[in-house]
């Protein structure tokens, strides 16, 4: 039976971690070096490395350190940075969470201000790990979805096995997002025609429309050497094999970074900024797909690979799911879920499917992925800005 950590806001977390968050990159050092202390606790790291404010960085910041499987929050700040911590402060506080601030320039600097850090995480991972469990049923879950170092393969294998995960999930009211809109050129109208009214309809193709013009603006879009390495011949094949992950079922809402959907169903994650162009790529790595997906509350992130991935993320796990058998064979260890399986013959899209439902199931009753075991906790935040997103995003129904 799936259980859950309650939260005061309703939700229910399959984690429980303590976030150590830096506030500016003058501060990252200090934040690393005190949750190195506790590597076999759950204390992982976030952060925001600019010095100037953005809304993008502190909505996603406080969504992050509000996120239900979070369950103490540590904030470093090195004293003259831009970015609000008492905002922040006061949103964890009123989340329900214990949170402590530590400001290098008041504390002595980098020995006093670990050993601060240090004190204060002892104090609360007792409490954190007596946390009472409650059962939580699948209608309470939120995944996301993301690909990355893909391959010929992807778009046959991993990606519509991670899609069949999605309907059953749906299926049973559980929130599913897909994302990557720079990576669904090209199958925009073919979306729009799943979308559940069609006002949203025409969002999702205008979400699309805008990652073309701003690719278009940059000159370059959302496709790697690695991925014509692996077989990709253009972005609008990439899309086709992205687009896959998304499964079958009616797509009921738009949601952007930050947002939290507020029924089960399948949603689209629109990452790219809105605006002129002013921040540069979009998401620099995978690992700033897989941040907005968490502030959008998924519990868990499905991550399909083609050439092979080996990052997780803090605050929650990352199913890595392997589209390529040869691939799978050489990094068996970073991989969850042998989608090449199918390719080979050894499984089908179904069965491989539900493996990848049972799997994040079984994450709530404890089960650890290959990269939480392996300790990966990248994580990546840059500047971004976005309007909020309108009435026809989100239906009512």
């Amino acid at each position: 039976m799936m259980t859950g950590y309650p939260r005061a806001d309703g939700r229910k977390g399959i984690r429980n971690v303590a976030v150590v968050a830096y506030l500016v990159e003058c501060a990252h050092h200090v934040a690393r070096e005190i949750a190195q202390g506790f590597r076999s606790s759950e204390v992982q790291v976030i952060g925001f490395p600019g010095c100037f404010p953005n809304a993008y960085g502190q909505r996603m910041m406080e969504q992050l350190a509000t996120h239900p499987n979070v369950g103490a929050v540590l904030l470093v700040s090195l004293g003259c940075e831009s970015f609000n911590r008492y905002a922040l402060a006061e949103a964890v506080r009123a989340s329900g969470r214990p949170v402590h601030i530590v400001t290098i320039q008041e504390t002595g600097g980098t020995r006093s201000s670990i050993a601060a850090g240090r004190r204060w995480l002892e104090e609360q991972l007792p409490a954190l790990a007596a946390a009472p469990r409650l059962p939580m049923a699948l209608s309470e879950l939120v995944i996301g979805t993301v690909c990355g170092g893909s391959d010929g393969t992807s778009g046959i294998t991993g990606n519509p096995a991670a899609g069949r995960a999605f309907d059953q999930f749906v299926a049973e009211g559980a929130t599913c997002i897909f994302e990557e809109t720079g990576e669904l050129i090209g199958c925009e109208h073919i979306m729009a025609a799943r979308a559940v009214t069609l006002e949203l309809g025409r969002e999702l193709e205008a979400a699309v429309a805008k990652a073309a013009r701003y690719y278009a603006t940059l000159g370059y879009g959302s496709f790697a050497a690695g991925n014509a390495d692996g077989g990709l011949s253009t972005i609008e094949e990439k899309s086709m094999g992205a687009y896959a992950k998304s499964g079958a079922s009616p797509i009921c809402g738009l949601v952007k970074p930050g947002d939290v959907p507020p029924r089960g169903g399948l949603y689209l994650l629109d990452v790219v900024p809105d605006g002129e162009v002013r921040f540069g790529f979009p998401n620099i790595n995978d690992n700033a797909e897989i941040a907005e997906l968490i502030a959008c509350g998924s519990h868990a992130v499905l991550f399909v690979t083609g050439r092979g991935s080996v990052v997780g993320s803090p605050i929650s796990p990352v199913v890595k799911i392997c589209a390529n058998p040869e691939t799978y064979r050489r990094m068996a260890e970073d991989m969850d879920v042998d989608a090449g399986a199918i390719l080979e013959g050894r499984a089908t899209l179904d069965e491989v499917g539900r493996e990848i439902h049972d799997l994040v199931v079984a994450l709530a009753d404890g089960r650890r992925t290959a990269s939480e075991e392996l300790g990966h906790q990248e994580f990546v935040l840059t500047y971004k800005a976005f309007e909020p997103i309108g009435p026809a995003c989100l239906p009512a129904r």
